[in-house]
């Protein structure tokens, strides 16, 4: 999908305002959802030629359409296109087949989302792509790395888990230097509060089943490119044949008009958690960015405008058994492997058994938490309960 940007307006005003056609939908707010496959031409010279706006189903509606512009709308004017697809798994698999061909190397951020690394290790390794994984505080470093075949480097700002903060502007030079392209996955912060195209990046991606859908209710990926990417991220998802249903690119687009004020939410309750949780006993260290001690911290302030709700806590040692009647202790905070959504979550976690460029050891058991909409203070008494049968199940 292809647009003309409109004049740069507050990130708020462009996620009401762009992407609407009022009239074109006889003055309804929002666009139908479209349930087809089937596209008539009028003509058998339309036909031959392909001409009309739409000419197939999976190449997109005026649904799709509306849901496009805004997110590039919210992207920039570095944005040159934006694809959609079924997942954020989706997203990175169609990004890495689009760009990468057997014989090329890629270099991809040791904190990288786990399913990242699965399919690099195996579908690329598979198609004759090498992997090197890489420290995600290399910064510049990641030079003596590169090789002459190195067409790309993945990062993603920060780590899912660990909560590390690549410096994104510096490895972005080094690699326009060598011709590589970096690709980002910005799901943690969405293109609200992190443009990354505007920091180096060639490609943006998003598991917009996070923030973007907000309701845990869509399963749907973004992938966001420049001028240079964009011709062969609009070729790969041609040529794969991949697309999102309809029902979820609604949804997707109605999250998408309310993400501002849902992400400042969980921008302001995950910082009020993470400041509480640093001073609880039985928390040796919060993995969390906008902290002003997280050793990431200046890179975020640099970069970014705001954090999201997700972020990770190392307990001070203790039994996985005390650990398990904790979280089972909790009522508010569910378990369950997502984020993004209204509600808040807690899983136990372990990077170790598949870091390979660096070494994971917290000290501790680690949680990964997403702080969702309800009252801190609810949360606050959810989590008190819960370190209180943790103390008694030690």
């Amino acid at each position: 999908m292809d647009s003309s940007h409109p004049q740069e307006q507050h990130a708020e005003t462009r996620l009401v305002t762009s992407g609407r056609d009022t009239k074109a939908q006889k003055g309804f707010v929002n666009p139908p959802v479209f349930h087809g496959s089937t596209v008539l031409y009028p003509t058998a010279e339309d036909l031959h030629a392909h001409r009309g706006e739409f000419t197939y189903g999976r190449h997109g509606s005026p649904t799709t359409k509306a849901f496009q512009e805004t997110l590039m709308a919210l992207e920039g004017p570095q944005c040159a296109g934006v694809g959609i697809v079924p997942s954020g798994l989706s997203a990175i698999s169609t990004t890495l087949l689009s760009v990468l061909k057997t014989g090329d190397h890629i270099l991809v951020c040791d904190n990288v989302y786990r399913p990242s690394r699965n399919f690099c290790n195996g579908m690329l390794a598979r198609y004759g792509v090498e992997t090197t994984y890489f420290d995600p505080l290399i910064g510049a470093g990641i030079e003596k790395l590169f090789k002459p075949n190195t067409r790309a480097v993945l990062v993603e700002a920060p780590g899912s888990q660990s909560f590390e903060m690549p410096d994104i502007r510096a490895i972005a030079e080094v690699a326009h230097a060598r011709d590589a392209l970096v690709i980002d996955d910005n799901t943690w912060a969405t293109p609200l509060y992190h443009r990354s195209l505007e920091q180096g990046v060639d490609i943006s991606m998003q598991a917009a089943t996070k923030y973007i859908g907000g309701h845990s209710d869509i399963m749907f990926g973004t992938i966001s490119a420049n001028a240079k990417a964009w011709p062969m991220i609009a070729e790969g998802i041609r040529l794969l044949g991949v697309c999102a249903g309809p029902d979820d690119v609604f949804l997707a687009l109605r999250g998408l008009r309310t993400l501002s004020v849902r992400l400042a939410q969980h921008h302001r309750s995950g910082l009020d958690m993470a400041r509480w949780l640093a001073g609880r006993p039985e928390v040796a260290r919060v993995l969390h960015p906008g902290l002003e001690t997280d050793p990431g911290h200046a890179i975020w302030k640099r970069d970014f405008t705001g954090a999201s709700g997700l972020f990770s806590i190392v307990l001070k040692p203790a039994p996985q058994q005390a650990v398990d009647t904790m979280l089972n202790t909790l009522k508010l905070f569910g378990m369950g492997f997502s984020w993004g959504g209204f509600e808040s979550l807690a899983i136990p976690f372990d990077c170790d058994a598949y870091r390979t460029a660096t070494k994971w050891s917290p000290g501790g058991p680690t949680l990964r938490l997403h702080i969702g909409l309800e009252s801190t203070d609810d949360l606050k008494a959810d989590l008190d309960r819960g370190f209180a049968a943790l103390k008694a199940a030690m």
